[in-house]
């Protein structure tokens, strides 16, 4: 049997130590493409380039432990996956995997996710896809510890294939060199940013802000992303791209509208 085709993206940008370390476990696994940004796209979420042109060019990154064909990219981390389907790739991928996203996205943070919106790009397209992160920000983060999850998570979705419409969105709590207590399926938790801008003045006397802000958590359930994460659990949240509210449908068909 051929090996499986595996696409692998991110947000950080292609030189980002989560993504190196990424290829390699899903080298692992099958034949590896890289198609990611040339530069850090943190926070793009779905955004897709449409008024300016597209670049990418073949690059050699880590010739030792790098994919044999890497790809970086102008665009955003949503721009990568649809180039390398249209224009890259020699064929439809067996799999999609973003990240490994330095800093959380779990809970409410999948909203504004270029690491889980590049999954879902690929989801949409039909291709069973998974985000992950480890909740460490660092550059240096240790990701040793996420290898044995990431690796069981992946066979699981290359064997049993993806319930549809599904994407997965997987973080992985920072452990400090110990190994995670297991795999926990969950619900996103509900949380908000308690956010606020810290406004400042250029030396030229021009007005300008940073985005500051608080995780606000509003949710104390045991089935959550958040509590998995809290008690060293890695959180798989199963994502859907339709983003229809169908238990609402009923309650805004007794609106007046059309009279």
């Amino acid at each position: 049997m051929p090996k499986p085709l595996i696409l692998v993206t991110n947000d950080d940008g292609i030189t980002a130590p989560g993504l190196r370390m990424l290829i390699r476990y899903m080298k692992e696994l099958g034949d590896v493409v890289v198609v990611a940004p040339d530069s850090p796209q943190s926070g793009m979420g779905h955004a897709i380039t449409i008024d300016s042109t597209l670049y990418s060019k073949k690059v050699v990154i880590d010739a030792e432990n790098g994919a044999p064909e890497e790809y970086s990219c102008s665009g955003t981390p949503a721009d990568c996956v649809k180039l390398a389907l249209q224009e890259l790739l020699p064929r439809k991928p067996d799999l999609c995997v973003s990240g490994i996203n330095h800093g959380s996205n779990a809970s409410i943070n999948v909203i504004y996710s270029g690491t889980m919106s590049a999954a879902i790009e690929a989801g949409i397209e039909g291709i069973p896809a998974i985000g992950f992160s480890l909740c460490d920000y660092s550059w240096e983060a240790d990701f040793s510890p996420a290898r044995e999850a990431i690796l069981r998570i992946t066979r699981q979705a290359l064997l049993q294939g993806m319930p549809p419409g599904v994407v997965l969105n997987v973080n992985i709590p920072r452990t400090k060199g110990a190994s995670v207590s297991g795999i926990r399926i969950c619900r996103q938790a509900r949380a908000n940013w308690k956010e606020k801008f810290d406004k400042r003045i250029s030396p030229g006397g021009q007005e300008y802000y940073w985005l500051t802000g608080e995780f606000e958590l509003l949710d104390k359930g045991k089935d959550t992303d958040h509590w998995a994460l809290s008690q060293g659990f890695v959180s798989v949240v199963p994502t859907m791209f339709d983003l229809t509210a169908h238990h609402a449908i009923q309650d805004l068909n007794n609106w007046t509208l059309n009279e």
